[in-house]
């Protein structure tokens, strides 16, 4: 019967995948993500790769189980083949974890390389690979953990969120290294000078935030008034042309009597708000086209488009911008589509797959196109966009002097997916020192100060409207200048150091 039970290494990957799944929103005990992985690091090396894999394996499991809500409630799968799913892109999502702590361990056995420095370097180069490999999937970077320990996180407008990966892995393993070093009491191996080094870097970190929060980051001397609109439309009601009328007829009421309330320079609906193509007209269109004549603001709104051209018709997920006199200023489209939500990859070799999204066929990404406001530009990052930080970046380098994030997490459902997606948003914002603005269908719609302040937010599910007023212009700093050269280099550095074991492999 023995045999049949978690081993001590099983069981101890398994509650630092726990843990410092608990440090995400929800529940958001952040301070679990500083010690977490304690107990990885004190077993790793009996088994290198299984011990990683298992605390990756239930960490994504804990924090992605909202994925099982988007299959089985929209994608309408059965419960046995969306738990396969969702398990198989928990096990994907391990294999980064499994392989830092293998070649962590491989490195400390054939180079006798520190855990120190190998560990926390490798940790940060797998999380930035997760960023682009197989179209890239960054949900749950562990620097997210801290988005609300504002002092700590301002140095994101220095190395992004992977600087603050960076630190809690070096904590986590001057931490677990010590306490295995107390338990085999060999006192001399704790290593005093590393954790005197990370001590002081935290400290620097800390006292970093804290002067970036004296300098009133957030100020600027041109604003905007502005509406966001949350009309919580129901998932399974977004797409029924039965429900059209009544979803323009939202969306309108709230945006009227934000008016009525003060002037707006810019009113916003989130992602997909107007479920049918704007750009064919009638009645519905008229509408809405009216809306900006009534309340003398300019409209920003999400709509599917198409496009015709010598390839053929293409589909895609638009915002569009109309002036305070209907004028159509601009339309940007998504870039970065969801697999299997917007688009089937390799679709053409997978006919029997079907994208779980309602409605249209395959979506095509779209280019930077930044729209125009009040003698300024801002960025439009739809959806899904606002986790990747080179997109956001890329916006801010061609100009945008405000980023607004449209949403729709109705398909998340009521779980800890919308507050996961507002806190990566928050991180974009201090990353390029500019407002953010999210409007969301269900929630969360926030106001996002350069400090990643929220300054204003809704509620979820619930219908609202949030007014308030943004700041115009981008203050870069050096992550906006040099963008993910640090995690970039920690990717090469890995691949040096595996090199340097290659006769091993043969």
């Amino acid at each position: 019967m023995r045999r049949f039970l978690p081993d001590k290494v099983t069981c101890s990957s398994a509650l630092a995948g726990l843990l410092l799944a608990c440090s995400f929103p929800v529940p958001d005990y952040s301070y679990l993500a500083w010690f977490g992985l304690i107990p990885l690091v004190m077993v790793m090396q009996s088994r290198p790769f299984k011990s990683g894999f298992v605390a990756g394996l239930v960490f994504f499991a804990v924090a992605l189980y909202w994925v099982n809500i988007v299959m089985t409630t929209y994608g309408h799968l059965p419960l046995a083949v969306s738990f396969l799913l969702y398990l198989l892109l928990a096990g994907y999502l391990a294999l980064f974890w499994g392989t830092a702590t293998w070649a962590a361990c491989r490195l400390k056995e054939l180079r006798n390389y520190s855990y120190l420095l190998t560990l926390p370097v490798l940790w940060v180069a797998l999380e930035f690979l997760r960023e682009f490999l197989l179209t890239g999937f960054p949900w749950a970077t562990l620097g997210y953990s801290q988005h609300a320990w504002i002092p700590m996180i301002q140095s994101a407008d220095l190395f992004g969120v992977y600087g603050l990966s960076y630190l809690l892995i070096l904590c986590n393993v001057v931490l677990g290294v010590s306490l295995l070093a107390l338990r085999h009491k060999p006192l001399q191996l704790i290593p005093v000078k590393a954790f005197i080094a990370t001590a002081l870097l935290l400290l620097l970190n800390y006292g970093y935030g804290q002067w970036c929060l004296q300098q009133d980051l957030d100020a600027r001397p041109e604003t905007l008034n502005m509406a966001l609109i949350q009309g919580n439309i129901p998932q399974d009601l977004k797409w029924r042309p039965d429900n059209q009328i009544h979803t323009v007829k939202t969306y309108r009421d709230l945006s009227l009597r934000a008016e009525r309330s003060e002037a707006m320079d810019l009113i916003v609906w989130p992602e997909a708000a107007m479920p049918f193509y704007f750009q064919d007209g009638g009645p519905l269109a008229e509408s809405v086209a009216a809306l900006p004549v009534e309340t003398s603001s300019s409209l920003l709104f999400g709509s599917p488009a198409y496009h015709r051209g010598p390839g053929g018709l293409r589909y895609l997920n638009s915002a569009f911008l109309l002036s305070p006199s209907a004028q159509l200023l601009g339309r940007s489209d998504k870039i970065h589509l969801v697999p299997f939500g917007e688009y089937v990859p390799l679709g053409s070799y997978l006919p029997f797959v079907n994208k779980l999204v309602a409605g249209i066929g395959d979506y095509s990404p779209g280019e930077i196109n930044p729209l125009p406001i009040h003698g300024h530009q801002m960025g439009v990052l739809i959806c899904y966009e606002v986790i990747f930080p080179e997109l956001a970046r890329e916006y801010v380098r061609q100009g945008s002097d405000l980023l607004i994030n449209i949403t729709n997490d109705a398909w998340f459902g009521k779980s800890s997916a919308p507050w996961q997606h507002l806190a990566m948003a928050r991180f974009r914002a201090i990353e390029n020192r500019v407002w953010l603005a999210r409007a969301a269908n269900t929630g969360i719609s926030a106001f996002i100060a350069p400090s990643g302040r929220i300054i204003k937010q809704t509620g979820l599910f619930e219908t609202a409207l949030l007014t308030g007023e943004v700041g115009l212009g981008a203050r870069p700093g050096l992550y906006s200048h040099m963008g993910d050269v640090v995690p970039g280099a920690f990717l090469v550095i890995s691949l040096l150091w595996l090199i340097q074991t290659r006769r091993r492999f043969l």
